[in-house]
């Protein structure tokens, strides 16, 4: 299919057919396009949970209310957010970044670059992701207004705001995803509505972690898909300037 036949091929699935099982190579595949998505300073700070056991989808789908699209899923993947690993990820996106510097740039750049590179994911990443209480993110707040007096700045650092960057970021990866099943001839439901704690406790997961998004999976009956699709005027949303 071309991009935009997957784009219209794919929709909120809210009743699958219990006799066309998926299969997990596929859905394990579509997981791995995933991981393609860009994420902000490519910390990657997600994780994806694909749910085949059916004790783990009775408990996902209680944690979704009891909804259809829940109850007859066939396969489950939960999109999570891990702010608390951005020190690993960090440390693993400078290793790497290091070493592409050595192949790749000028030998009279190198220290300089490798020098940026260390500044940025060893000093700035941490201090920009750490949380305590919100007293952090206050600190950052104050001191991103006072530097924006003089010049640009990123003004949304409270920790309130890193916490809607790293959801941003896995909801790249989640949208990717959903897009590489409708490819694949699979459907899907992107649901927002469940007991995120209920969610944690199926999956195992630690309390500091954030559900960003219940994902139910598979192939759609005629009555899966309520209505034809909507959307607001292209106009009312198209701003050239």
């Amino acid at each position: 299919m071309s991009l935009r036949e997957i784009l219209n091929h794919r929709r909120a699935v809210r009743h699958f057919d219990p006799t066309k099982p998926l299969d997990n190579a596929v859905v394990r595949e579509c997981i791995e396009q995933a991981t393609l998505a860009p994420t902000s300073s490519n910390l990657q700070l997600w994780e994806a949970y694909h749910v085949t056991d059916k004790k783990v989808m009775e408990a996902l789908t209680t944690a979704c209310f009891n909804q259809q699209t829940a109850r007859t899923a066939q396969q489950f993947v939960v999109f999570v957010t891990r702010q608390d690993l951005y020190k690993q990820h960090a440390k693993a996106v400078l290793a790497e970044g290091i070493e592409e510097i050595k192949r790749n740039s000028p030998a009279e750049k190198q220290e300089k670059r490798i020098k940026k590179q260390t500044l940025y994911y060893a000093k700035l990443i941490p201090f920009i992701y750490s949380r305590g209480l919100g007293l952090w993110g206050l600190v950052r707040k104050v001191l991103a207004q006072g530097i924006g007096l003089f010049r640009p700045m990123m003004r949304q650092v409270s920790e309130s705001d890193m916490r809607v960057v790293v959801h941003k970021s896995c909801a790249l990866a989640a949208q990717t995803f959903m897009l590489a099943m409708s490819e694949a001839g699979y459907d899907t439901c992107p649901l927002e509505g469940f007991d995120s704690l209920l969610v944690k406790k199926a999956l195992h997961l630690p309390h500091d972690c954030g559900i960003n998004m219940v994902i139910p999976c598979g192939i759609r009956l005629p009555d899966g898909v309520r209505g034809e699709r909507f959307r607001l005027p292209f106009e009312e949303q198209y701003h050239q300037i």
